[in-house]
Formats: C-alpha cells, structure tokens, sequence
C-alpha cells in the first residue's frame, strides 16, 4: 500500500489544507474532506474494531449508512463516541480516535475472540449464560456488562448549546440529489414554500460523486447552478447538513441540523446543533438508494468497500483505497467505478462480474460469471482469490475491493408509520408500498426510479403533484439531459459455501449466523433480528437486512417478498441527547415562567420562590427587618387592617364556552353548576373516579355559554387535560370548547377592608361595584384606567372583604403599578405567597396540602358538596362505605395550648394519653403557621371523627426531633367563621 492514495481532481479545496490526528498520529487533508476521506487519501484503511469479535475494519461506504468506520470525536467534554468517519466533516485541529480496542488498533487483545467464533455464534448468551444460576450476577453479568458498548461517554459537563426549533412550509423535499433539486426548482419557481432538507454537507447526492451522469454539463456544475437559484429565492429554504431522521403524524417531521460540527468550536452563544419540528403541508422524499454488499468469505477486511463509495471518494474528494482496486459485483453499475478509477491512474486488475454475459470494458479484464471466494489480508487487504467460470481459482493482488450486489431504494421515512414495501422484480428491491404517512409523496431512486433521468424528471413531476393538491400551479423545471443507462443486474446475494461471509459488519452477523437462526425455527424476520441481533447497530440494517433476508429466503423455500422485511422505526440515524434535550439542562430544565408582576417585584427587592415552574415573590421585606417572619407578619397585618395586592396570575385559568357548557362543568364538578346565574361566581370541589377530591377552585358565568374555570396552581395542566378528557372522550355529543388562558390574562387578589375602595380609584365610573351592585361571588366584565378591558371577581381566599381583577398579560405590569399607586392613601401593601398561606390557613382554605390525593369532601368538610341529584364523576364511589365512616378523617383547627408553642407541620396527633405509636395514631398536621393575628402558631389537620371533637386536647408529637405539645382541637376557621367580612 503506498503512504499517499490522494487522487487529482475532485471536489476538495487544495488551497485550503487542515491538520487532524488520528489516535495520537499527525495527518493533513483538505476542506471539504470527510475524516474517512482524509485518511483513505493518508493510506489508512484500518478505522476500527468489530463489535462482537474485534476483526479490523475499516470504511464499507461514504455515507450515513457506514457500519465500520465508527470513531471518537473531540476530547474532554466535547468528547463525541460513534461518529460516522464517512459522514465527520474535517476541520482544521479535529482529534479522533479509533474505538472498541486494547491497548492498540493494530495490535487488539480483544481480537482473540475471533479464534472463539465457533463458540460465539449468534444466540449464544442466551444458551450459555444460563447456569450455574448464581453465576449469573457475579460473574457473567459484569463480564458482558464491562465488555458491551462502544466508545466511551465523558464524565465532564458538555460546554455547547443545543436547541430547538420549529418550521412550517408547504413542501419539504428530503434529500438535494437530482430528484430533491429538481423539485425543489419546480416548487422554488412556482413561489411555494420550500425547506430542502440533505443530510450532506454539500447539496447535489450521487451527482457530485459521478463523473458523466449530465450530457453538457457536469453534475457538480449543475448542482452548483441549481444551489444559486435557490439560495436567491426568499421562499427556498436551503437546509445542508440536516439529516430528517423521523415521520410523525399530521405532516411533523422531525430533523437534526448540525450547525457546528464541522468547527472546533461553535461560535459564541450558538448552538452545536439544532432539532427542527417541521410542519409541512406536502413532504417529498428523495432519500435516494443504498448499495448493498455481497457476502463472501472474509468479505469484512480493510479495503473492501462498496463500488459506489470507493467511486465517490475517487471522483468527489480524490482518494482511493488503494493503487490497485478489484471490482466485484451483478450490474453494469458498478463497472463505472472501474472505468472512473482508471481514469484517475488506479490499476483495475479485474472486473469479477457473476453474469456469465457480463458486458466488456476497455482497460481491464472482465471474468464472467466469476465470483470471489476468500480474500487475504490481517490489518488490510492484500489479495482475493476468484473462483473462475469453470471452477479455477485465481488469486489477484489488490489493495481495495469495489464490491456491488445492486442498490435498495432508501425506504427509512417511508416506514415510519408502519408502511409495508413491495418487491420490485425490476430492480429486485423493495420499494415505498401503503402505508405512507399522510402527505408524504416518494421521487426518484428512493421510489425505484435508477436511473439519473428518472430521478430529475420524477422530481419535477412530484413536485408538480404535490402542490396541486394544495391548489398551486407549476410547471417542471428545465432539466439537463442525462445519459446514464437503465439498471441491469442479475441476484447474486452470497457466495455458497463460505464459513464465514458477512452480512451484519457492525455487530458480526454472518450468513452462517441466519443459517443457525433458522435451524432453531427463528424464521421470522423480526425473530431473526433479535436471535442474531442483525441490524440492530447504528446504521439499523441499512447495508445488511437485504441480505439476510435473501439467505433466509433460500433457506425457507420462499422468496424475498414472501419472507418479509423488518420495520425501519425513527431516528433515521444516531440523535444525540444533548440535541434532544436543546436547552432544557440545568436551570433550564424547566422553562421558568414569570408572573406579570414580576419585574415590579424585583424593583421593590422580592424574595422568590419557585411555585412548579413559576417564580412568584415570596415576601417583600423592607428596610429594618432583619427576618423574613416580621415581613411576612407585617403583610398579614397590613392587608387585614386596609388592603393588600398578591398576584395570582399563575393560578390556572379555562375557558369554556358553548351551548353545553354549564351542563358540561355540572358533570366536572360535584357540586351544582347548570342553575348558576349569568354574574356569579361559584366554588368547586373536583372528584377523581375513584371519588377522592384532586383540586377545587371557582367557576365564574359571564355569559349563557361562557366560563371562566379557575384552579390551583399546581393542577393547572393536570385539571384542563381531565377536562379535555371528558369533553373528548366521555362527553363528545356537548357543544362546548375549552381553552388555557393561564397565561393569556393577568390577575391580581386586592383585599381587605379597603379593597373596594382601592379598587374603585381604577375601575372605569360607569361600572358600579358597590356592595349592592356587586355582592360577595359576583362578577362581570368591565375597564379600567380609561377603557382597558378586565374582568373582576369577588371572591376571597384570605378571609377579607376581597376581590381578583384580571386583564390581558400585556398589561400586568402596568395595573400592579396603577394599583399601588392608587392604594397608597390607604397604605396599601403587596404580599406573597407565604403571607397569602398564613390567611388561608387562618380562614381554613384547603389548599395543596389537604388535596393530597388521599382525601375526600367529607375529610375536607365539604362532604355536602357531592350532590345527591346528578351525576358527576366520582359521585358513586365517593359514596363507599369505606369512605363515609364515623371515625374519618376530619379537617380541622389545631391551636396549641401554649402560645410561645411552634405547630409542625407534617407532626401526627396522639391522644393526650396514651401510647405514641401508628396503632393510636390520631391525625397529622398539614399546613402550619404564625398567625399574627391570634399571636400563635396555628395549624391545620385532620383528625379522626374531628367534626365532633371540637375542644378536645391532643398531644401533637414530632418523634424525629423528639418534640411533643398539648394542642387544642377548634374549628379550622380562625378569622372571622361567620363570613361577615366577606360581604362587607
């Protein structure tokens, strides 16, 4: 092998040179190399490392579809196991290094499993490793765990962005070869909306690859020309570098951009690579075809590669395997390979070509009807040897092997939803069947189409077909004339005989590997992928499945069609994590969303808290406290003695509107809601199934058919999908619809004494909301500060005279400045949540603590709710015995009998005698705290049969801190229980 295999010519940029290393070794290649390419071009063949027995390796193809040439990427956190050498776009500095071996790749300790593959054979772990029993998880499991997976996974955090994306278009075409380019002019001229996606680097598929596939003009040239149109036409969106790796419902696509794998590092603040979900009202797919190998003995070593790969890298990035290079294959296809080989200076020794009528080519010697039956060569490819027509071997010196048993149409996107392809006699493949996802038309070689004039009159046709459907008139591009000549072939999928010949490259599946399956009945072609875990690597069987489903074919007495094929399931290829994740690590997680108010928040130096995803001000302190209690003291007292503003914008928010929605909202809920008038406002207790109560909230009527459903925060999502659930599924007769507004509406509680008053400063004067005009529970639409439109409720979650006002988001801000303002006079004050918790543990609000998804109306004291005249869900099994005993659990008050005493929270009630273990167990705290108003610690709980042991004392114990206090058991409502404030 000479130490230079680099070609004149190609596509590369010679001004343009990039160093790169490969395990620890110095090398140089040109821009517009791929890794695999470079070191092709540098002499190297060996790449890598079989999985199973640890054989070399090296490149079988150009493309995404490469099982071999499998390395590690990039170091520290950066580190990147399992890239495609075929598909690494070299940049200047890139670090690789070769995978699945020790100490070294030449020299493999691992390699000595080969000499075992008679032992080792596909399903052998299912047979071996099942006795003794005991050995199992001390020996065999770590022993195969230590040895499984390739590459290895950096402990240090990932540095680089990735993110997320969406896009919408008329028509998507997968894939710039001749079909995708010539849809894509048709569709770009005829002014639709156009994404072209190509998993490439470069734009152009097979034609830059190809060095007389146009008449007058050269693939590259015409691509170059299609590409400039295009990128000058503001509704193409030219994609390179995006593979879509998924078909989802609805015309969704999913993609992966790799915006900077092609740098060092990516530019500051960009991502590495982006996800795209793509909407699209059409989707044409010209993925293309994949050359498919011929199995035969020791058909795996360095050097031998597919004959369309071994001619993409001669004519596009001007490197060879090899000086001297064999070509093996059943079609005419493939002697072009020969024939653009030796115009480059590289000797063909022999075209080996099956077909006993094989056509003749000029330079080189064609052996009909000839095939290969060994080659040699430990770390690379040395020689073949040829069995001869009349049976002869013959031994041929070579450094690469072109090999080619046909091409497979690319069906990847065609199966995603379960489509079934059918057998194509013509080409002897499978092509797209039913079954396609809705929207989605097939062109070119991925359709069967083989030929170059095909595919870019098939292109421009489905484009025009495409849009059609959307109402769009085209009319096909101007295309180049083409002179590739029609497919011929004949079958020929393995050599017979051979003890080894391999199908499955990544994970060392054989042809005498399907043999055994078959032997022990696994025919099925889904149980012949998992009994020899055949096309279960990285590249999913692209170059393998079509094999095995041959040798089995033959095994069976079917044929192909009859034997089936496996089902190709999304991602197309490898989807790193981190990509899927995009920015949602970290702190980022979780989207953080702020209230309306927030910014004003911060200005008045707000403590915050996360509420699920929200940031909502905890307490406000002021200049001279020094504790966050005499804050939070000072907010309870000030709101409860004028008025305070809390903003309870993240409560959640549904609107339902139609003809059925009282009826609809009177099944969601346990209490009555179909006779609630135009107005009003009612509170509601929501049921699960099994009749335990999961969230409460008010209901308030504006209008005959119109809603407004609150609920708590923290069931905000989970109540609208039970909702959408009920309307959907168990009520799809009712005319009504349901839509979040949590976000669309900002809305603040003002209460107190002087709320009304406050209140009356900002809403609009032909509105009157006196206490006659608009009493406790009401509500209604109206302005404030001069025509912006609201809505206010008067309902209380602290005990006081209060209400909630609501207005469009985009005016949060400015109403929770315009209330404070106009509060001032009377000392107006915002609070947070933790003084907004203290009044509703003092007015005895249920809140998340007592929907603890344990508890049922008659715990929460609200067992009356449950109507007994209609059906709501969870009427019937909130009504079991279990449920309704005597002795259940009761919400009530909880007062130590020792002010100076602290509540806990979460401590259990014990009688005031007795034994302190869960046999005697009384009840549990749920929510406690000071209480400035009563100057005591304060809680609520529920105690057994609580309703009627009002007064009684109980020890309150707390056995991990080893506290225990005399309590005393009062009515949960400590402020104000006749409820005279609330409709002051």
């Amino acid at each position: 092998m000479t130490s230079n295999n680099r070609l004149k010519g190609g596509l590369i940029n010679r001004d343009a040179s990039l160093n790169f290393t490969f395990d620890g070794k110095s090398y140089s290649g040109f821009e517009g190399d791929t890794l695999a390419s470079a070191l092709l071009a540098n002499g190297v063949r060996l790449m890598g490392r079989s999985f199973k027995y640890h054989r070399p390796r090296g490149p079988l193809t150009a493309g995404s579809e490469e099982p071999n040439a499998l390395v590690e990427l990039r170091s520290g956190g950066r580190q990147e196991p399992n890239t495609r050498a075929t598909v690494a776009e070299l940049y200047e500095g890139l670090s690789a290094n070769s995978q699945n071996r020790w100490p070294s790749l030449e020299r493999d300790v691992m390699a000595i499993n080969d000499r075992f593959s008679n032992f080792l054979t596909a399903g052998f772990y299912y047979k071996t490793f099942m006795w003794p029993k005991a050995f199992w998880e001390k020996l065999y499991e770590p022993v195969i765990r230590k040895a499984a997976g390739l590459g290895s996974l950096t402990k240090e955090d990932d540095p680089d962005l990735y993110d997320k994306g969406f896009l919408h278009c008329d028509l998507l075409i997968i894939g710039a070869g001749p079909a995708g380019l010539a849809a894509a002019l048709t569709a770009g001229r005829a002014g639709a909306q156009v994404i072209l996606a190509d998993e490439d680097f470069r734009l152009g598929g097979r034609l830059i690859s190809e060095t007389g596939a146009l008449a007058d003009i050269s693939g590259a040239d015409w691509v170059a020309q299609a590409q400039a149109e295009l990128a000058g036409l503001d509704n193409v969106r030219l994609m390179p570098r995006t593979t879509v790796f998924g078909a989802y419902d609805h015309g969704v696509y999913g993609a992966i951009e790799r915006n900077a794998d092609h740098l060092a590092v990516p530019a500051e603040g960009k991502p590495r690579q982006t996800v795209w979900r793509i909407y699209s009202k059409r989707a044409l797919v010209a993925t293309g075809a994949i050359e498919r190998p011929i199995a035969f003995e020791n058909n795996d070593r360095p050097g031998i590669m597919l004959a369309g790969a071994v001619r993409a890298y001669a004519n596009r990035w001007a490197a060879t395997p090899g000086q001297s290079v064999v070509v093996f294959a059943n079609n005419d296809d493939a002697h072009q390979t020969a024939r653009d080989l030796m115009a480059q200076g590289i000797k063909v020794p022999a075209i080996v070509d099956t077909r006993p009528d094989a056509p003749d080519v000029v330079g080189t010697e064609v052996l009909k009807g000839a095939k290969i039956v060994n080659t040699s060569g430990r770390l690379g490819l040395t020689s073949v040897q040829v069995q001869l027509a009349g049976g002869y071997t013959r031994d041929l010196r070579c450094e690469g092997l072109a090999m080619s048993g046909g091409w497979n149409p690319n069906l990847g996107l065609t199966c995603h939803q379960r489509g079934r392809p059918v057998w194509n006699a013509d080409i002897h493949a499978f092509v797209p069947g039913e079954g396609l996802p809705a929207g989605q038309i097939v062109t070119g070689a991925a359709k069967g189409e083989m030929t170059t004039d095909e595919a870019l009159k098939g292109g421009a046709e489905a484009a025009v077909s495409a849009l059609s459907d959307l109402g769009l008139t085209a009319t096909p591009a101007d295309l180049p004339a083409a002179v590739d000549a029609p497919v011929s072939l004949s079958p020929f999928w393995h050599v017979q005989g051979a003890k080894r010949a391999w199908l499955d490259y990544q994970n060392d599946v054989t042809v005498k590997d399907v043999k055994l399956a078959h032997q022990e009945n696994f025919t099925s072609i889904e149980h012949l992928k998992r009994y020899t875990t055949l096309g279960m690597a990285t590249d999913q069987g692209k170059t393998s499945n079509m094999g095995a489903l041959a040798v089995m074919a033959e095994l069976t007495g079917k044929s192909i069609p009859e034997t089936g094929n496996t089902i190709f399931r999304p991602p197309y290829t490898p989807v790193a994590m981190g990509a899927l994740a995009g920015r949602a690590v970290g702190k980022e997680f979780h989207p953080t969303r702020l209230t309306p108010s927030h910014k004003w928040a911060e200005e008045q130096g707000a403590v915050f808290v996360e509420v699920g995803n929200w940031l909502r001000a905890q307490w406000f302190p002021r200049k001279g406290e020094s504790h966050w209690r005499q804050s939070v003291d000072r907010e309870v007292l000030q709101t409860r003695n004028s008025v305070g503003v809390c903003d309870v914008t993240t409560l959640g928010k549904i609107d339902v509107q139609g003809a059925d929605a009282a009826a609809f909202l009177n099944k969601i809920y346990a209490n009555g809601f179909a006779k609630l008038p135009v107005g009003k406002v009612r509170y509601g207790l929501m049921l699960r199934e099994d009749g335990v109560a999961y969230d409460d909230g008010t209901a308030a009527r504006l209008a005959e058919d119109h809603f407004v459903v609150t609920t708590t925060t923290a069931n905000a999502v989970l109540v609208y999908r039970n909702m959408e659930f009920v309307r959907q599924c168990l009520c799809p007769d009712m005319d009504v619809q349901l839509i979040s507004t949590t976000e669309a509406w900002a809305q603040y509680a003002v209460a107190g004494p002087n709320s009304r008053k406050l209140l009356q400063k900002i809403v609009d004067p032909e509105f009157d909301i006196s206490n006659e005009a608009f009493p406790f529970m009401g509500c209604g639409e109206i302005t404030v500060c001069g025509g912006c439109r609201a809505r206010l409720f008067r309902i209380s979650f602290s005990g006081e005279l209060a209400y909630e006002i609501a207005v469009p988001t985009r005016y949060g801000d400015g109403l929770m400045r315009a209330l404070m303002d106009a509060g001032e006079e009377f000392d107006v004050v915002p609070y947070g949540t933790e003084a907004l918790g203290v009044m509703r543990i003092e007015k005895g609000h249920a809140a998340g603590n007592e929907l603890n998804g344990t508890t049922t109306a008659l715990n929460l004291g609200l067992g009356r709710m449950v109507s007994t005249k209609k059906d709501c869900i969870g009427n019937v099994l909130s009504r079991r015995e279990g449920m309704n005993t005597p002795d259940a659990l009761a919400l009530v008050g909880l007062k130590p009998l020792d002010a100076n005493d602290s509540v806990p929270a979460g401590g259990h009630l014990m009688n005031k005698d007795g034994p302190v273990d869960a046999a005697h167990d009384q009840g549990y705290v749920t929510s406690a705290a000071y209480s400035p108003i009563l100057q005591s610690s304060i809680g609520l709980g529920f105690v057994k049969g609580g309703f009627d042991r009002k007064g009684e004392q109980l020890r309150l114990v707390n056995p991990l801190e080893g506290q225990e206090i005399l309590v005393e058991i009062v009515s949960a409502h400590f402020v104000d229980p006749e409820g005279e404030k609330l409709r002051a």
